[in-house]
């Protein structure tokens, strides 16, 4: 289960991302250091507890480390997203709230994301002619893609699940 990268975790983590190279303590230390005030050892002890955290693996150069993302950083949000959505006791509810939360980027985003899963998961034969359908809009005054049960319900409370992305790995 993944969990959450600590501020300082995710300031050393965003930098090995970004770079997509071996890195050293001293490199992300001096980047760091435009930034804030820190200590070699914190940056050192930060990265062998990534290390030891299964985010980075690293190999030796003379006396130092360098270290690698073990995976992307899309990987890890699209973990951090599939366990707070997986232990929901109502994940239906919970995508409806989080697809409330989406700008109208975000949400045409998402609609891509689904026609590619749909697209990678169905031989040409079996893709339906019409397009997928688009998930639930946000209550931000958009209409919502089907009429609610009670018209005074907020969407969290219906429960619906049509149009969710399928989450990673299932």
């Amino acid at each position: 289960m993944p969990r959450p990268l600590g501020e300082l975790e995710d300031a050393v983590m965003t930098r090995v991302w970004q770079w997509n190279r071996p890195v050293t303590v001293r490199e992300v230390l001096e980047d760091l250091q435009q930034e804030r005030s820190i200590a070699y050892t914190t940056v050192m002890t930060v990265m062998d507890n990534l290390h030891q955290k299964g985010w980075v693996r690293r190999e030796a150069e003379g006396r130092a480390y360098r270290y690698t993302a073990v995976s992307t950083r899309a990987a890890y949000s699209a973990a951090l997203m599939n366990e707070a959505w997986s232990t929901s006791d109502n994940p239906a509810a919970a995508l409806v709230a989080f697809f409330g939360m989406m700008s109208a980027e975000q949400r045409e985003a998402l609609r891509d994301a689904v026609r590619v899963v749909q697209y990678d998961g169905e031989s040409a034969a079996d893709t339906p002619a019409e397009a997928p359908p688009e998930p639930p809009s946000a209550p931000s005054g958009e209409p919502s893609p089907e009429p609610s049960p009670e018209p005074s319900a907020p969407p969290e409370a219906e429960g619906r699940s049509a149009g969710h992305p399928r989450p990673p790995g299932r």
